[in-house]
């Protein structure tokens, strides 16, 4: 693998970080937005991620096939976030909740924060594996009061999925992926070990982070993400902040297979890709009625 920007950290090989591509829908959402191709393929299994906010209607019901679309709302999001899909699925978010929808051959999604509502928080697309990308549809919502926490001298850590330092959150319905929603007080700091063969995503939400590994460190501002891969053995990661900061860190197994997206659509072909979109004009994908 050909890293464009490598960053030389102990145990693990890394890119520069990189600052999120601001976006605007409208009069009611923006982002910041990273995608899998910035990240010389350290973001695996990840196609892409917004920060964003959002406070009317903008998209309306689209289509999703052969990857997940998962929602993770911040705590300082007001009001509810009204989530429908294709499966019969109609509930409102709130502020921490997480909900994961594993399109596989196809379903129909919409997402929009209520009358007074400001939604804050990630919008993450999760490739899925050849193999799975005509799975049935299915979801997880996971409210923020059932996520563990871990606690320690300055830092609040969220374990809205999978596992750090021994505490377990729930596991995803598609691919395994850790999600870890960190708030630092000044001079606070965590680790977490990723694991041998693993990416990690880390992205500075507020505040300025710095990301060490064995004796190499890294600074990270605001707005700004870095992807990494664990070596051989198991990578010790440290952040910490001197002024406080609000820190995320997404981790999985690569799947090391080609990407074709158009849009919603995340196939391995192009072939399939005209399939998919053909089966959704057909209105084959479902609908929200």
């Amino acid at each position: 693998m050909s890293i464009k920007h490598p960053i030389e950290l102990d145990r693990v090989v890394a890119t520069s970080p990189i600052r999120g591509r601001p976006i605007r829908r409208g009069t009611g959402f923006s982002a910041l937005s990273f995608d899998h191709k910035q990240f010389d393929g350290l973001m695996d299994p990840l196609v892409m991620v917004d920060h964003f906010t959002m406070n009317e209607p903008t998209f309306g019901a689209h289509p999703h096939a052969g990857m997940s679309a998962v929602s993770v709302l911040f705590e300082d999001s007001r009001g509810q976030f009204h989530n429908r899909d294709s499966l019969g699925n109609d509930l409102d978010l709130g502020p921490g909740d997480l909900y994961w929808l594993k399109a596989g051959r196809g379903a129909v999604h919409d997402e929009r924060p209520r009358v007074g509502a400001k939604t804050h928080g990630l919008q993450i697309f999760v490739n899925l594996p050849a193999a799975a990308k005509h799975d049935a549809p299915d979801t997880l919502h996971v409210p923020a009061s059932q996520m563990p926490e871990l606690r320690g001298p300055g830092y609040r850590l969220r374990v809205v999925l999978g596992t750090s330092n021994g505490m377990t959150g729930r596991a995803s319905p598609a691919l395994p992926l850790t999600i870890l929603d960190a708030q630092l007080e000044p001079a606070g700091a965590f680790v977490h070990e990723l694991p041998a063969g693993n990416d990690a995503w880390i992205y500075a939400v507020a505040g300025r982070v710095e990301l060490a590994t064995g004796d190499a460190t890294t600074a990270l501002d605001e707005g700004h993400a870095i992807a990494m891969r664990s070596n051989a053995d198991p990578a010790p990661i440290v952040l910490r902040t001197e002024a406080g900061a609000h820190v995320v860190l997404l981790q999985g197994r690569p799947l090391h297979e080609r990407i074709v997206q158009r849009g919603p659509f995340v196939m391995n072909t192009q072939e399939e890709l005209t399939a998919v979109a053909a089966a959704h004009a057909a209105g084959a994908l479902g609908s929200i009625d």
